[in-house]
């Protein structure tokens, strides 16, 4: 395996595809998305261990929607790409379940120290309300110091994230161990560099153009709901805004497969 060092534009580009793969399977996508999502959120729900859990279970997501997104791209001119997208994502989550949860294991045990790192800066509320699931109030989650502990966690949870980019791809398509798959996957960020930012740059103008265009839907909504011509008009507006957020978080999952594929060549 080798990096591969690609242009800035490169980066808009993998956004273009990534649409357009996305949209060649729309309802396979945001049902393996959600299935996705679903298991992590009620994995999250279970007392104490819950908030360990989820970070266990997202290297599963990412290698599931790569290996879905992998399948739609290469199936293109086959309409029953969607069964053998589902078919691809849980073979591949059944054959690497192990350097899977390695990965969501070292994913879990940074989150720990991180949030338990933040106790020296709020007495270790966010830390307690994270790993002990206790109840916080309004002044405290208010206060100066916790939404310092939230700003650091954030912060020092961005390396993690960008090691785990790449990482179960790079385990999956070219038999990485789990610990250097991450530090691979940094160097190619740090390398390709430009290719990433414009890649960012690029989804947060999709973000923004449709955020823009579901809010003035979502708004006329809440307006026609606050002078009485329609009861549910309000709900149907926040549910819009909602499932909009979501569905444009899996479109842009949809395209972390090609920025891995162009990134890295087997030798």
């Amino acid at each position: 395996m080798k990096l591969n060092l690609v242009p800035a534009r490169t980066g808009a580009e993998w956004v273009r595809i990534g649409l357009k793969t996305f949209w060649r399977q729309p309802l396979a996508f945001i049902s393996l998305f959600f299935l996705f999502m679903a298991s992590i959120s009620i994995a999250s729900q279970l007392p104490l261990v819950g908030s360990v859990l989820a970070p266990i279970l997202l290297p599963f997501m990412t290698l599931g929607l790569m290996v879905a997104t992998s399948v739609a791209y290469t199936n293109d001119r086959q309409k029953p790409a969607a069964p053998a997208m589902f078919t691809a994502a849980a073979e591949a989550v059944r054959s690497e379940w192990k350097p899977m949860i390695v990965l969501g294991l070292i994913s879990a045990a940074y989150f720990v120290v991180v949030v338990g790192l933040s106790a020296l800066m709020d007495d270790g509320y966010l830390a307690r309300a994270y790993l002990l699931d206790e109840t916080l109030s309004a002044e405290v989650m208010a206060s100066s110091d916790f939404q310092t502990a939230r700003l650091f966690v954030m912060v020092l949870n961005l390396p993690l994230s960008l090691a785990m980019w790449h990482a179960p791809a790079l385990v999956h398509w070219h038999h990485v161990e789990p610990v250097k798959s991450l530090f691979f996957s940094l160097v190619a960020l740090f390398r390709n560099f430009g290719a990433y930012a414009m890649f960012c740059l690029s989804w947060f103008g999709v973000f923004l153009a449709a955020g823009i265009g579901i809010g003035l839907v979502a708004t006329v909504l809440v307006g026609v709901g606050a002078i009485g011509m329609g009861g549910g008009a309000s709900a149907v507006g926040g549910a819009l805004m909602i499932g909009s957020a979501l569905v444009l978080a899996a479109m842009s999952l949809s395209s972390t497969w090609f920025t891995f594929r162009d990134s890295f060549q087997a030798d």
